[in-house]
Parts: C-alpha cells; structure tokens; sequence
C-alpha cells in the first residue's frame, strides 16, 4: 500500500525547530507513519515543500534507517520547486531528494497550479494519506477536500 501526505508549509513556531511544539509534531508524525507501516503501508509519497512535508520526509528516513522497510519517494512539482528558498533550507531539500528511494518531477518548469497537480497526483497515488491540517484555507485543506472526493481513508495530524 502507498501513503500520500499533505500538511503545511507555515507551521505556528515558523522555522524554530526547538519550539515544544515542533519536536511533538516530529513525535506525532513518526507514530502516524510506523501506523501506517504496520497496516501495510511500504511506500510514503511527499510533496518535499518545507514545513510539515520536511518533517514527514526526515521520519520515513529516520524509521527506514532504524530498521523499517520503508520506501520514500518525493513527488517534486517542478525542477525549481527550492529555488526561492533560503540556502539552508535548499540544502536540507536536496539531502532529502538524495535519500529518496525515488524522485520523480511531474513538471519540467514551474506553471501556475503546478502544486495543486502535484497534490492531485500525490492523492491518486495514494492509498491512505496523513494529513497536518489546522482547519485553515489553502494548498492543505485543497488537497484534504480532493482526497475525501476521491475516497481516501486520512490519518490526520491536527495542529
């Protein structure tokens, strides 16, 4: 089984990982994440955006490296997807890119929406997605409402 996720790039302590909050959400995730192995689940599908997708992606890595057989691969929307990024950010990026079991790009340039299809893909490929969702408007909550049309059980995570 695949397990998408979705969750935010602006997370309520913005970038200070030491916030309590944030290492309780790195908690959270890798608890949904060994779940959804332990249902089945070998293959974890991320957007690679910063915030809770950085998070998401260093679980799957930290519990593969700890002995789970886990399968990570990035759904990247566009070649510059951290071009805009602050440098520490576009390197923790490519890290990450390089952990992966696969990379695939969906687009070869940016385009408007190219996001919201890389969500769409994220949840068609997914058998079950977890969600860090706070309830608000955007990119998070566009992609809950797709995999809800489209039938997918959620794991959620709520901020």
């Amino acid at each position: 089984m695949v397990c998408g996720f979705t969750g935010h790039r602006r997370l309520p302590w913005g970038g200070d990982e030491t916030d309590p909050r944030c290492a309780a959400l790195k908690t959270v995730l890798g608890r949904r994440i060994a779940e959804a192995a332990a249902a089945g689940c070998g293959t974890f599908l991320c957007g690679m955006a910063r915030g809770a997708d950085t998070y998401f992606a260093e679980a799957v890595l930290a519990l593969r490296d700890g002995g789970l057989d886990l399968r990570l691969e990035a759904l990247v929307p566009c070649p510059s997807q951290a071009g805009g990024w602050p440098a520490a950010d576009r390197d923790r990026w490519t890290r990450l890119l390089a952990a992966c079991d696969a990379v695939t790009v969906l687009e070869p340039a940016y385009t408007p929406g190219c996001m919201l299809r890389r969500n769409r893909v994220l949840v068609d490929r997914s058998d079950v997605l977890i969600t860090v969702y706070d309830g608000s408007g955007g990119g998070t909550a566009s992609t809950v409402a797709y995999a809800r049309r489209r039938g997918r059980p959620l794991l959620p995570v709520w901020l």
